[in-house]
């Protein structure tokens, strides 16, 4: 076989060793194991151990030996064949060099020097690939195997020449320059070593006695070899920036080895520590490497792995943060870990020719190789600002927009579609939910099929509703991650006057609770439960200056912010069932002592069709019904209580007209109609005629004029009453404010909504552009679920943060009943294991990042390049910014019962 290195003893014709069985085999390799576990230390030799091979051993010797049948039995394996971990061009020795980005329990596993010579004796083979433990760390008691040593690029200045090295970390700065010296033939004291990283003097090494590790020196790093003339000058001429003076020389490119894993196993000074717990692991393996780098053999207890941090080399803590939430999602760690490279679409004109799925792999197998310290992820950062050149430079950016950018752009490079088909959508036209639903999912599958897709990309439901023609649009479009508002739980006490248009009620004040970041629509609905509001009315909301009608809110949505504390605000109650209408403003006057009429009280609104026709006795009947309410007993005619309450009519209808065989026992109102012209006319007389009004005007203004006579006969109080919104007043402690649930932002999100004016919809009934109303519901959820809390506002003024605390589950947090797909009975249950963190506002703020670690089921927090264990209670904080849930699986459940399934 190639790079065999001879053949061990011969095997018996049941396939084991010479005397051995294969239970013998294994017992006598634990024992190795128990022993070398004892007595581990630095400068300790470890051999690269083919995982393939290593498997094939394994299950030979864990095989049932009552098997009767000979054709199940396993044969022995071949000889170590560790040909798959060097590079084809190599010879076959120790110094042999191996693939980059090789991952232990992967590609291969690490054995000490007394295993691999007791595999050699009994099966031969080879070649060796011999690596040296060291110790590393901040108090050098961790035990390293270092399989990566360091490469190092030497550039001697000024005489041009170039030179590769390789040497250990623990080696020092003394043996480097000295290694310098001999390879370019320099004396000692001619020579600086300068830390040339990025082709630029970063620092001069002149501390000898410190290693290659304390100094921070990196995998393929530059180093400067600087040469000084006799008289103590430096006679290069390269410059602190890194140029070459006017030399006419270029500067070789990087090698591409720059993304080779620097470390082997990270370990505690026990390096088999808890070996013989762990027995029972061994002898009953799982061999699928599907599940992942799990350890297998001579484990590395005690490893760092997927706990090595990133440090921040200019304000790039948000690109941190969101790397670590993703490279610990349980399912883009086994995919990239593995092979993906096979599954890179090089043809998409979408993607960006799989090199961000290249350089985002092999950054998270670095940061899931073992004995790895925090580094810089220089070449990602330049990978990225590359393709988004907004996220270049070292300014702040925002945390969740690298994340979307991240996901859409590794779904582009991993796409299994190669050729994407045209397909149209059709609308729902009636049919099925589940039907469309479905259709709409393959066609998007048809040319969307990626690990992301797999894992995070839902499904929900879109409707929207013309607001002229009543238009239903269904349709069901995927989503990446749930973009949710903060609806702040702080409550807004709001007074309101609440009046009556068909006169079947006497002015009540109402005082209601609602979001203080609410809308209208809260409002409108608060104040719809407190008044007992009939189920063929609505309600008509109106600001009140100065005694007459400022503005009307008859836009739901808009924001109660808009509302102040010393505003003064009426509704009433009028029919559900008129839409398209005008309003009669009734503005009560009385005459001050000079003998002006001035407004006062509350203003009455009674709405009336755009194209009714209506006389002045109408109007007099009108207003004479809303205050009858009002009326004094001893004033109430005969035919008042009987009287009904004229109907909103069109020209097709039958008009409007008094009430005449009753007319004398009414109170004749003085009233004043504005015209035009903004003069007033007297309606009270020539009660057949005829009110003009222009088609343009939304509302009409008439004035009631209280005479002291007039204002006996009503109980006029509840006219003068007109609370402000909220009163300062001194009294009842404020209501305890609740945190606000992540429940509760969902159920916002789902809320229904109309479309902004920049993003109109055409409606194909219409065939207009209208702000159709629209609602969103839940369809399907993916295995990993991305929420997004909208922290960040902008306005044309100012960039706000909301501080706001969102009280969110880390266990149990169950969708289910929002789900609208209600065939699906299975429980959508999920559980929180990583969130990106925003702290501060937002020139100067910061991100970590939270993370349950796979293996551990531990939190830890990863600040940049400082990783620290947390507890889960210190979990939840007003930082929270994006959140990443996991599907719990239940029973029954597979792993494919996600988005890409039809029924979830």
């Amino acid at each position: 076989m190639s790079g065999s290195e001879g053949t061990g003893r011969i095997s018996t014709q049941d396939g084991s060793v010479a005397g051995l069985s294969p239970e013998q085999e294994k017992r006598e390799i634990l024992g190795i194991v128990q022993d070398d576990e004892l007595h581990a230390k630095e400068g300790d030799t470890y051999y690269l151990l083919s995982f393939r091979w290593w498997r094939s051993w394994s299950a030979f010797v864990n095989q049932d030996p009552t098997t009767n049948s000979s054709s199940s039995i396993l044969q022995r394996p071949l000889s170590i064949d560790n040909s798959d971990l060097i590079c084809g061009s190599q010879p076959a020795n120790s110094n042999s060099d191996i693939h980059d980005a090789l991952v232990e329990g992967t590609d291969y596993i690490l054995v000490t020097e007394n295993i691999w010579n007791q595999f050699y004796e009994w099966y031969g083979g080879g070649p060796r690939l011999a690596r040296k433990a060291i110790l590393r760390g901040s108090s050098q008691a961790e035990l390293t195997v270092e399989v990566y040593p360091l490469r190092l690029q030497l550039h001697l200045m000024p005489r041009v020449d170039q030179s590769c090295i390789g040497m250990s970390r623990r080696e020092t700065i003394g043996e480097l320059r000295r290694k310098a010296c001999e390879i370019f033939g320099l004396n000692l004291d001619e020579v600086n070593i300068w830390d040339y990283y990025g082709r630029r003097k970063h620092a001069l090494l002149n501390d000898l006695d410190k290693t290659l590790d304390d100094v921070n020196i990196q995998m393929n790093q530059d180093i400067l070899v600087e040469v000084v003339d006799h008289s103590g000058s430096y006679t290069t001429a390269v410059q602190v920036n890194g140029s070459l003076g006017n030399h006419p020389f270029t500067l070789l490119e990087p090698s591409r080895m720059n993304h080779s894993i620097a470390g082997g196993s990270c370990t505690n000074s026990g390096f088999f520590r808890n070996y013989n717990s762990e027995t029972s692991q061994f002898q009953n393996m799982s061999l699928g490497t599907e599940k992942g780098p799990a350890s297998f053999g001579v484990s590395t207890r005690g490893s760092c792995v997927g706990q090595i941090g990133l440090l921040n080399f200019g304000n790039t803590c948000f690109m941190n943060s969101a790397i670590q939430c993703l490279v610990h999602t349980p399912e883009f760690a086994r995919f990239f870990i593995g092979d993906f490279r096979q599954e890179i679409n090089l043809k998409n004109p979408l993607g960006m020719e799989g090199e961000l799925a290249m350089a985002f792999g092999e950054l998270l197998r670095k940061l899931w190789a073992p004995g790895r310290t925090a580094f810089a992820p220089r070449a990602f950062k330049a990978k990225l600002a590359r393709f988004a050149p907004q996220f270049g430079g070292h300014k702040q950016h925002d945390c969740q927009e690298l994340l979307a950018f991240l996901l859409d752009g590794l779904h582009e490079d991993l796409n299994r579609v190669k050729e994407k088909p045209y397909i149209k959508s059709r609308d729902a036209d009636g049919r099925p939910d589940e039907q469309v639903a479905d259709e709409y999912w393959a066609n998007h599958i048809s040319r969307n099929d990626s690990i992301i897709v797999d894992v995070c990309q839902g499904q929900y439901k879109s409707t929207l509703i013309c607001p002229v023609c009543d238009k239903i649009s269904v349709t069901f479009d995927p989503f990446m991650y749930l973009s949710l508002p903060l609806q702040s739980a702080t409550p807004r006490t709001v007074t309101v006057t609440v009046f009556s248009c068909d006169g079947s009620m006497i002015p009540a004040t109402c005082t209601v609770t609602v979001p203080k970041l609410g809308c209208f629509r809260d409002l409108i609905q608060a104040i719809s439960n407190a008044c007992s509001l009939k189920q063929n009315e609505r309600i008509l909301l109106a600001e009140i200056h100065n005694h007459v009608i400022h503005r009307f809110f008859e836009d739901p949505h808009t924001s109660l912010s808009s509302l102040k504390d010393d505003a003064c605000l009426s509704a009433y109650k009028i029919p559900k069932s008129m839409t398209d209408n005008r309003y009669l403003l009734f503005v009560n006057r009385r005459e001050d002592p000079e003998g002006m009429w001035n407004p006062y009280g509350a203003p009455l609104v009674f709405p009336i069709s755009h194209d009714a026709t209506i006389t002045r006795g109408d109007v007099q009947l009108i207003a004479h019904t809303m205050l009858s309410p009002m009326l004094k007993p001893e004033s109430v005619g005969p035919s008042t209580s009987s009287d009904p309450l004229p109907s909103a009519t069109n020209g097709s209808e039958k008009e409007y007209s008094p009430c005449k065989e009753n007319g004398d026992s009414l109170i004749k109102l003085p009233l004043k109609l504005v015209d035009g012209n903004n003069d007033l006319v007297d309606i009270s007389i020539e009660e057949e005629k005829t009110i003009n009004m222009s088609s343009s005007s939304v509302s009409v203004v008439l004035y009631i004029d209280w005479s002291p006579e007039l204002q006996k006969k009503f109980e006029m109080q509840y006219l003068d009453n007109l609370p402000e919104v909220a009163r300062n007043v001194h009294g009842p402690k404020k209501p305890r404010i609740e945190p606000l649930s992540l429940y509760t932002c969902i159920e916002a999100f789902l809320r229904e909504e109309p479309l902004v004016p920049e993003d109109m919809w055409f409606c194909p009934q219409c065939k207009e552009q209208r702000q159709a109303s629209k609602k969103l519901d839940l369809w399907r959820l993916p295995e990993v679920l991305v929420i997004h809390l909208k922290r960040f506002s902008y306005s044309r003024t100012m960039k706000t943060k909301l501080e706001t605390f969102v009280n969110f589950p880390i266990h149990d947090f169950d969708l289910t009943k929002y789900v609208a797909n209600k065939n699906n009975n299975r429980p959508q249950v999920y559980e929180l294991y990583a969130l990106a963190n925003h702290y501060g506002n937002m020139g100067s703020g910061h991100y970590t990042a939270y993370v349950k670690h796979i293996n551990e089921n531990k939190w830890y927090n990863f600040d940049d390049n400082h990783v620290s264990a947390i507890n889960e209670d210190d979990v939840k904080s007003n930082a929270a910014y994006v959140l990443f849930y996991r599907r719990v699986k239940t029973d029954g459940a597979s792993a494919t019962s996600g988005a890409h399934s039809s029924s979830a």
